[in-house]
């Protein structure tokens, strides 16, 4: 369901736990955690309407491809991936929690920032070959994170004197605005029925020739998500944006992104299962939580009279493994439940449009309401809805938006608490050594495309004159 996160689900369930002995009470919420991560995708896919904030990167190609009639196919390349990311991660999580969390120590303001800059760079892949599209995209997506009160100054920025401003806009109801609602009222212009037609339910969920294609992208996603999980708040949503990029990046044929390609749901699904994962370390061995679900299983640690840290390992030892074992549980069955479900979830897109598009649009209206409990949000939602909708007959990219508006507020925070820390010295993210190789690959990253399109239509004009002289 769009906007119930993991971290809700798992609030909705802390209750229940107070009887409950401590492994069996783990085991659930970190299997919540888990799943919800995972299932996210499934609406992504077939509805374009990311039920999890993880899931907006499977969006670009996810949908694309379900669109052009193979949604199992989607669907299944999709499963697979998080499986792999998600038992990667764990692997991580068991052999290295103490060196990756030693690693993450060394992030302060400077690496965290360059680390967002960096992934605001996949504008380059986002924008459709216009990159000024693309960035004007990206900073309208970063002015709508600074409206509300300023964290560092306690300001008010942008609210016009209204309270309900004054908390921010969530990016959730934007989100669902840009990316749900604006394709309802796309879709119910056009025919009642979806156009793609359903091919025969394979037997297996990936075959083989596909899963060799991408099985560079997924074991490089898996090992991004990882290390970006284990960073304290940065989160699995980041880190399938990142994920995406660099497949992107890497590419033979970066044109193909957006258009339904198999490496743009293999990367953000494996990053984002990986990430979760990775966000067990902080939480496990420092006692910080590494995202929002794990901020709400770290109060379910204190609750059982627990702390999390160095101590958890001495002291709860069993109890410790017990959560390593059913993570990898929880990803084994989620290859294994998940397979029934398939063919269901694929049919789903034949349903007539007259009926599908209200349903899409009560659970939209339920998941932002959700979110925060305010009619505000769902307002937010309908007016980002239709501005997607003006956008898209445009061709605008309305991703870039989403991209500004999830890592604006960790840009604007990190980049002024480095300021602050250097007394207004700019030169602390070029001599700190991670955030220096970091905004290099960033601004390698943003120049490479325009220099490489430059080369190819001074190669294209080469060609056309050489031509032109042998006809002569």
């Amino acid at each position: 369901m769009p906007g119930i996160s993991g971290a809700m689900l798992v609030v909705i369930l802390l209750p229940i736990t107070y009887g409950m002995e401590t492994t069996p009470v783990f085991l659930l919420l970190t299997g919540i955690y888990a799943a919800s991560v995972f299932s996210g995708m499934i609406s992504a896919v077939l509805f374009r309407t990311p039920g999890t904030p993880e899931a907006i990167a499977t969006t670009f190609d996810g949908y694309p491809m379900a669109k052009k009639g193979h949604p199992e196919k989607a669907l299944g390349l999709a499963i697979v991936s998080s499986v792999i990311g998600g038992i990667v991660g764990t692997v991580f999580l068991i052999g290295l929690t103490p060196i990756l969390a030693d690693f993450a120590l060394r992030f302060s303001s400077p690496e965290y920032f360059a680390l967002a800059v960096l992934g605001l760079t996949v504008v380059a892949s986002l924008s459709g070959g216009d990159l000024v599209k693309g960035l004007i995209g990206v900073l309208f997506g970063l002015f709508v994170a600074t409206i509300g009160i300023d964290v560092m100054t306690g300001a008010n920025r942008f609210t016009f004197h209204s309270t309900t401003l004054m908390s921010g806009i969530d990016f959730v109801p934007i989100l669902i605005g840009l990316f749900a609602i604006s394709e309802v009222l796309r879709k119910s212009r056009e025919e009642s029925k979806a156009k793609g037609k359903m091919k025969k339910l394979s037997k297996s969920l990936l075959d083989l020739p596909m899963l060799r294609k991408v099985s560079t992208t997924l074991g490089r996603s898996s090992i991004i998500g990882v290390f970006v999980g284990i960073l304290p708040g940065v989160g699995a949503t980041t880190a399938s944006l990142l994920s995406y990029s660099e497949a992107v990046r890497w590419s033979k044929h970066p044109e193909t992104f957006g258009t339904g390609t198999p490496e743009g749901i293999a990367a953000p699904e494996s990053a984002n299962n990986s990430a979760a994962m990775g966000a067990m370390v902080p939480l496990l061995a420092l006692g910080i939580p590494g995202s929002a679900t794990t901020a709400v299983i770290l109060g379910a640690f204190v609750l059982h009279g627990l702390q999390p840290g160095p101590m958890l390992f001495d002291n709860e030892m069993e109890m410790v493994y017990s959560i390593f074992a059913g993570l990898i549980v929880v990803n084994l069955l989620i290859l294994f439940l998940a397979k029934p479900f398939i063919k269901l979830f694929s049919y789903t897109v034949k349903i007539p449009y007259s009926v599908l598009g209200p349903y899409i649009v009560v659970l939209c209206v339920i998941g932002t309401f959700a979110v925060r409990n305010s009619m505000f949000d769902v307002m937010i939602m309908l007016i980002f809805g239709l501005l997607g909708f003006g956008l898209e007959k445009i061709r605008f990219p309305i991703a870039t938006i989403i991209l500004g508006v999830v890592l604006g507020g960790m840009v604007e925070e990190q980049f002024r608490r480095s300021l602050v820390a250097a007394n207004g010295d700019i030169s602390i993210f070029f001599t700190r050594p991670i955030s220096a190789v970091l905004l290099a690959l960033a601004l390698l990253a943003l120049v490479f495309p325009i220099v490489k399109k430059a080369f190819n239509r001074k190669d294209q004009k080469t060609i056309t004159n050489n031509n032109g002289r042998h006809s002569l």
